[in-house]
């Protein structure tokens, strides 16, 4: 038991989050990230025309941004397991003989073609960061905190942490705003993952052989 939660401590030292709350990642080193899954766009199928457009806006929409933005492209082997099992489900119920072979090939059919083609699916996200930007107040607190008021009650730092996080949240979400802006003029939607699906994709990324069977996160896009 001690071993395992050694190893589950050690484990935990180069993970680089401290947690994950409010839709927003807070690391451990000082920042907190926001992250968006963002829709593809088919270059390949635009004119040359179209392509030249979408290569110049891209190129407006990145400079107009006065922070770094980070694109991540997840690939994962296709799951093709729940849509077997809805076949199954099927193959089960069905009454018809004839109906039932051609639900059997057909399930044969769509493994083999998996297999022989190694699908996978990619997924795209847009990491946005911010940083606290008064390090000088901060350091300006350090000085002086053993003068004025440097004996502050637990309860007295934890409002001061959540006020920090609010604010930190607040210039955060003003940013995720203009990228998503950015991203609507290139024809690109985008929404930014919540608490819950953010833990779902960062455990996927340290996880990857326990997720192998999942079909990764699901967000809708309106």
């Amino acid at each position: 038991m001690t071993n395992a939660k050694s190893s589950a401590i050690s484990s935990q030292n180069f993970v680089a989050i401290d947690s994950i709350r409010d839709g927003i990642v807070i690391l451990k080193k000082g920042g907190i990230r926001a992250v968006l899954m963002v829709s593809s766009v088919n270059f390949d199928l635009k004119s040359t025309t179209e392509q030249d457009a979408t290569i110049f806006q891209y190129q407006n929409t990145i400079n107009s941004f006065d922070f770094s933005v980070q694109f991540i492209i997840q690939s994962r082997k296709l799951n093709i397991e729940p849509y077997l099992n809805i076949l199954l489900e099927q193959y089960k119920k069905e009454q018809n003989e004839l109906v039932k072979i051609q639900i059997n090939e057909y399930t044969d059919f769509i493994k083999s073609l998996v297999e022989i083609s190694n699908i996978v699916s990619k997924t795209f996200f847009v990491v946005v960061p911010y940083y606290a930007t008064d390090n000088i107040e901060k350091s300006a607190g350090g000085v002086f905190s053993s003068i004025f008021g440097g004996n502050k009650t637990n309860a007295e730092k934890t409002e001061k942490a959540e006020k920090g996080f609010e604010e930190e949240k607040n210039q955060i979400l003003q940013r995720v705003d203009t990228v998503t802006l950015g991203l609507q003029r290139l024809g690109v939607r985008s929404v930014q993952l919540n608490t819950e699906e953010l833990i779902e994709l960062y455990y996927g990324l340290y996880n990857p052989t326990e997720t192998s069977k999942t079909t990764g996160i699901k967000v809708q896009m309106e």
